[in-house]
């Protein structure tokens, strides 16, 4: 259902949001200033860390750790502002992705090309056109939730209501670096993950796909790039497993745990997993169906 060979022709508002975002970074230099950049820095580990790190990723797809209901909106409204779509969207993407890693079926496996994994799914692919049934089916738990459906219907919301403070704010400059720029980087960096880390980098762990760990996709999405471990251990909440693989998403995490805002959180055991089924949910809540 999914995978390149499905594609069928430019999804044309993606292209067009995708170009003016690009456009939109590139004219942040244009502009140098440095209450924007550091404007920028800021919202990139609030959209990428405590966004698509702590809550896309390991707290909404993987229930790796628990949080309370109002941290876990916030953190998800966080995530709302990477522009990677709603949550439920994505919970349902990286479902697909981990169940069907780099065989038939993958959203976005190097398999079928590095620019395909990295953009041409997004560009092109059928990922960004799951049905309702496909959403329910991958992501349950949040297809139940209003707070969940209302944030992944009005996604887009987070970044005019924050693009408008700091038009207010700082102008032009803190627009362009606060929004376009660092959307930009937060997309490619969360883009990596897909493409350059089932290509380059080292395997601690023998998974059924080509996931491997490379340090510098790890620097730049705030411990993602440990993907091999991830695909090993994909509820573990810790990605970075030997004490030179840097987690700044651990770190977060166990900063909510010492303020008594995350629990049962799951860590992995270091040891050779064994290898995965084709249908293996992964331990994540997926529907019945989905086997």
């Amino acid at each position: 259902m999914y995978g390149r060979k499905f594609s069928k022709g430019l999804n044309k508002i993606t292209a067009i949001a995708m170009a003016a975002f690009h456009i939109g970074a590139i004219a942040a230099f244009f502009f140098i200033d440095r209450g924007a950049i550091i404007t920028a820095i800021v919202l990139y580990f609030v959209s990428g860390m405590l966004g698509i790190g702590m809550s896309y990723h390991r707290l909404l797809t993987h229930r790796g750790y628990k949080t309370p209901k109002w941290m876990e909106y916030f953190l998800t409204w966080c995530g709302t502002l990477a522009l990677e779509g709603g949550p439920i969207f994505w919970v349902a993407t990286h479902r697909i992705h981990h169940q069907k890693s780099d065989k038939e079926g993958d959203p976005h496996s190097p398999r079928e090309g590095k620019w395909w994994a990295h953009m041409g799914w997004i560009l092109t692919g059928q990922g960004l056109h799951h049905d309702a049934s496909v959403l329910r089916r991958y992501a349950p738990d949040l297809s139940k939730d209003k707070v969940h459906v209302w944030l992944s219907e009005y996604h887009w919301t987070s970044n005019v209501i924050v693009g408008l403070l700091l038009l207010a704010f700082g102008g032009i400059p803190y627009v362009l670096w606060g929004i376009f720029f660092r959307v930009v980087v937060t997309l490619h960096a969360t883009w990596l993950v897909n493409s350059a880390t089932h290509v380059w980098g080292y395997r601690r762990f023998q998974t059924r796909d080509d996931s491997t760990n490379l340090w510098w996709v790890a620097l730049i999405s705030f411990g993602e790039g440990w993907h091999n471990n991830h695909h090993a251990h994909p509820t573990s909440a810790r990605h970075g497993l030997a004490w030179y693989e840097f987690d700044i998403n651990w770190i977060g995490i166990s900063v909510l745990r010492m303020l008594g805002l995350a629990w049962d959180i799951k860590v992995a055991k270091i040891k050779q997993p064994v290898p995965l089924d084709e249908n293996d949910t992964l331990g994540i809540p997926v529907d019945e169906a989905v086997a």
